[in-house]
């Protein structure tokens, strides 16, 4: 398995129906065992952030094992608009 932040973008995208998503390799060298992640999907509307960041857990469920450190922030689309204006 490849990690990537662009297979995770992806992947993330598809998984949770995001309409915004931005993955940030964090890892110092690049090598992909650190990451950093922003989801916008309307499927946490009315979920708490425990729910919210369990659905990512579950969408990369095979990758996490291999990521040394994740870093996530899920927002409704309501969420990340309100958010863009400040």
């Amino acid at each position: 398995m490849e990690l990537s932040a662009d297979y995770l973008r992806e992947k993330l995208r598809r998984d949770l129906e995001a309409e915004h998503v931005e993955v940030e390799d964090t890892t110092h060298n690049r090598c992909a065992t650190s990451f950093r992640v922003l989801v916008v999907s309307a499927k946490f509307e009315g979920k708490p952030l425990l729910q919210r960041h369990r659905l990512v857990n579950e969408c990369l469920a095979e990758e996490l094992p291999h990521i040394h450190a994740f870093e996530q922030k899920t927002l409704t689309p309501e969420q990340w608009t309100r958010e863009r204006r400040k």
